[in-house]
């Protein structure tokens, strides 16, 4: 398998985490909603994948380009 990392594409907050290590998604899933600006940006799996990593915390703040979880493809 190989494993992608799904990086941050705004620097905001993490207010949701939609999934769990070792969950199986589907391309176009919510994994992880950020909050920016007083915006809401939902992270969706890019590919049909199992969540091997989540590299961050709720309410944590990330800036972008951080990696927010890693995916086996």
């Amino acid at each position: 398998m190989t494993r992608r990392e799904i990086k941050s594409e705004v620097t905001g907050t993490v207010s949701t985490i939609a999934t769990q290590q070792g969950a199986t998604v589907s391309k176009g899933d919510s994994l992880i909603v950020l909050e920016s600006m007083k915006m809401e940006i939902t992270v969706a799996a890019p590919n049909d994948g199992k969540i091997a990593d989540i590299c961050v915390n709720v309410e944590e703040f990330v800036e972008e380009g951080r990696i927010l979880i890693v995916l086996e493809v």
